[in-house]
């Protein structure tokens, strides 16, 4: 075996029993199963004896592959946020004259709370699109025509980089919104469908997922950090910075049509194949079979995942109100020394960076650690806990403050603690019931379960965005 044999074995076991509870005796007995393919398929099901023994996933390339295409389901939203020093260039009023100052602007001044809006408001609607499509077109043709929407609009951007705005700031801050809600809708059209299958295989897959969408903020921070230091000229630096973008979808492109040839994968899809859609309409009633087919019942899944949904959505809710709307608007106090630590990299390094990582590592600690399970009353509670962030980075020097001129934590490391936090808890208690929500339900269920759990990821970023303009505008 490839080694993963008992770790998949040990994150299927440990909570699917407690969640589904004895009245659902079969799955129950699937995930008490030693072997890897048994937890993935109903006892009642007829299916080939091939699609029984589960191959290996040679050089961990199944996972390499849905870890790169969560950095890339990710990567868009993070390469439009991370960007600051760029869009408040091309926003401002000095962009024929070059100066390193920029000049204050309403657009730039809230351009960061707009763009939250612009990303999560269409996107909840194309994931609403998703879960109606999810068993009428293929997810092939979801996900790879997400990815060309994407690679186009993300070209143009790379165009306009050297195109001159000054005299039509207005409509590049337009044109820029709409493109930024194109590619977020494609992107949760893209994520939604991918967390789906991924429900089909084993939990470090969907957890390779999701690790990866906090490496996509990260490699966006890091490649802003490098842009920053090695390009003298902001447009320079921009170009550079979306061509890197333009590479890494096209990169995720060719990784999902490598996905099929591999045999590890293709175990898992055929296992997903022998679940017939037919199977989600016994108890609908004849007379409805036709529509459950197509639809999946949103019912059951609720029933099941109701909590950890609400957690999710609260999570997220509470993350995008502060980053990056405010988290990046907090400036060094020793801004006026003119070092470049507190003048170029305090928020790209403390802001983008560090919550980034933070929240890496916290995705990552749910491979080995999966506490508090689905079931626990802790993990709504420690949820809620997250709500101390936002007068934390409110009252930290967050400029510029027109409203509320208190600035309690006066020292440049609070940010720096607090976006960690922040990031930190966001990746771990995002992350838990993100993976627990495919494997509670009936594995006739887990695509459209994985679709639904995204809706309330996606759910929370909306309403955060829109808060998040409102703490902004009161600051």
């Amino acid at each position: 075996m490839d080694g993963t044999g008992p770790v998949q074995s040990s994150l299927n076991s440990s909570y699917v029993s407690n969640a589904l509870g004895n009245h659902n005796v079969s799955d129950d007995e699937e995930s008490e199963d030693q072997t890897p393919s048994a937890s993935l398929l109903p006892k009642q099901s007829s299916v080939p004896l091939a699609v029984r023994y589960s191959p290996e996933d040679s050089y961990c390339l199944v996972y390499i592959i849905f870890f790169l295409m969560g950095i890339g389901s990710l990567l868009p939203w993070n390469f439009f946020v991370t960007a600051k020093h760029y869009w408040l260039y091309k926003l401002s009023n000095n962009t024929q004259g070059g100066s390193s100052e920029d000049q204050r602007s309403d657009l730039g001044d809230y351009f960061e709370s707009y763009l939250a809006i612009a990303s999560t408001v269409p996107s909840v609607l194309c994931l609403i699109l998703n879960y109606i499509l999810v068993n009428r077109l293929s997810a092939n043709v979801r996900i790879l025509s997400s990815l060309f929407v994407i690679l186009l609009l993300f070209v143009v951007t790379t165009v306009l980089v050297k195109v001159d705005v000054s005299d039509s700031r207005m409509e590049f801050f337009v044109g820029t919104l709409a493109s930024v809600a194109v590619v977020s809708g494609a992107s949760n059209l893209f994520t939604g469908s991918v967390f789906g299958i991924s429900g089909h295989f084993p939990m470090r897959i969907s957890q390779a997922l999701i690790s990866g969408q906090a490496m996509g903020g990260t490699l966006s921070a890091v490649a802003s950090i490098v842009d920053l230091a090695v390009a003298k000229d902001v447009t320079d630096s921009a170009l550079a910075y979306f061509l890197t973008a333009d590479v890494f979808v096209l990169l995720c492109i060719f990784a999902y049509l490598l996905l099929p040839k591999l045999a590890y994968s293709r175990h898992y899809m055929l296992a997903a194949a022998c679940t017939s859609p037919g199977v989600m309409s016994e108890g609908e009633g004849a007379s409805d079979s036709g529509s459950s087919v197509s639809v999946p019942p949103l019912q059951p899944i609720l029933r099941k995942t109701w909590v950890l949904g609400l957690s999710v959505f609260f999570v997220f809710f509470v993350s995008i109100m502060l980053f990056p709307a405010v988290s990046s608007g907090i400036q060094s106090v020793n801004k006026d020394s003119g070092s470049p630590w507190t003048t170029t990299y305090f928020v790209p390094l403390t802001s983008f960076l560090l919550y980034n990582v933070a929240d890496f590592c916290g995705r990552q600690a749910t491979a080995w650690l999966q506490v508090p399970g689905p079931t626990s009353r802790v993990l709504p509670v420690l949820v809620l806990c997250r709500s101390i962030m936002i007068p934390l980075l409110m009252f930290c020097n967050y400029q510029p403050r027109d409203h509320l001129h208190t600035v309690l934590f006066t020292h440049d490391v609070y940010p720096v603690v607090f976006n960690c936090l922040l990031g930190l808890t966001n990746g771990y208690l995002g992350t838990l019931p993100m993976i627990y929500g495919p494997k509670v339900v009936p594995r006739e269920l887990a695509e459209a379960t994985g679709v639904v759990m995204s809706f309330f990821l996606t759910l929370g970023l909306a309403f955060g965005s829109a808060f998040s303009a409102l703490i902004v505008h009161c600051i």
